[in-house]
């Protein structure tokens, strides 16, 4: 039995009260809903290179010769730049079973993107940086699905990390217990619509770099560029037209089997689909139906239908 992701997140939205004002922001999703298929792992950067609750707030300071430093934001002089560089390197080991990752936006320890930036004079700068653990944790595991608290509000972004949290957690896991030239043929064969409703072009790419896999001598050579590619693939959330193009796919193995009048209604909940008017859980409820009823074995192996489990029920809120 495969065990639960395990996700890396800000103290702070697990729910601890470890914010500088002695706070939290606690992510609902997460803590009440995601947390029955993961195991969340909490780490506040801040509390760990020793600084105490309540705090002063800190701030990214860019210098002149356009270097980031981490300082209070009462006294830039005030700078914990290296204990927080050297925490975070530290910890990075810690991170080798995890699957992705949530960080808290705006932190300057924690945001991953549109952190403010402040000059050597403290005037407000552009929103423009990255908190430093999460600089390090995204240079370190490129591949990592991170993303903020704030983003994960958005059906579309929520189910994408969730998907990728996901496929993530099953490649490290086969390479942890079974990995094997038929192995990764046989994952890369379960993920092949899954990777087609997130990019035509990025699918077709596969194509001749898993039927060279027996070229490389070094499979986990291999590996770790398969797994790039996986993860990079799946990080652009799979549009409306490609998930159409999919499900069209899908409605061909039906064609011999059913009849005028449900041939008729699949095509209609699908185009209902492309154009927003239902969401992508009506056509492939439909289609997982015909499924049971007329079984297929390639199908039945396809990752797309079931890339996380059904009771988080986030396809209900992709339209």
């Amino acid at each position: 039995m495969i065990k639960k992701p395990v996700i890396g997140i800000s103290g702070c939205l697990a729910g601890s009260a470890v914010r500088f004002d002695g706070g939290h922001k606690r992510a609902d999703f997460l803590m009440d809903k995601l947390v029955e298929w993961v195991t969340f792992r909490p780490v506040c950067p801040e509390m760990a290179i020793g600084l105490p609750v309540p705090r002063p707030a800190l701030r990214l300071v860019r210098s002149t010769q356009g270097n980031i430093r981490m300082c209070f934001s009462h006294d830039q002089n005030e700078d914990v730049t290296e204990r927080m560089t050297e925490f975070s390197r530290s910890y990075m080991d810690k991170l080798k079973d995890v699957s992705g990752f949530v960080v808290c936006a705006k932190s300057p320890s924690c945001g991953m993107e549109r952190v403010r930036v402040y000059d050597e004079n403290g005037n407000r700068g552009r929103k423009d940086g990255v908190g430093l653990f999460t600089s390090t944790l995204m240079e370190k595991f490129s591949w990592l699905p991170v993303e903020e608290d704030g983003r994960l509000h958005d059906p579309v972004l929520r189910e994408n990390f969730v998907e990728r949290v996901f496929a993530l957690h099953e490649l490290n896991h086969l390479y942890k217990e079974k990995l094997s030239r038929r192995e990764l043929l046989a994952f890369h064969s379960r993920y092949k619509l899954q990777l087609l409703a997130h990019s035509q072009a990025g699918y077709k790419d596969m194509g001749p770099f898993v039927a060279a896999i027996r070229e490389w001598a070094d499979l986990e050579s291999y590996f770790e560029v398969y797994r790039d590619k996986l993860m990079a693939i799946l990080r652009k959330p799979a549009s409306r037209k490609n998930h159409t193009n999919v499900l069209m796919h899908i409605q061909g193995y039906f064609s011999n089997y059913l009849s005028t009048r449900q041939r008729k209604e699949l095509s209609e909940v699908i185009l209902n689909y492309r154009s927003g008017t239902l969401p992508l859980l009506a056509p492939l409820t439909l289609l997982k139906h015909y499924l049971g009823e007329y079984p297929n074995d390639y199908l039945l192996t396809q990752n797309y239908f079931d890339p996380y489990p059904d009771e988080l029920a986030l396809r209900l809120m992709v339209n």
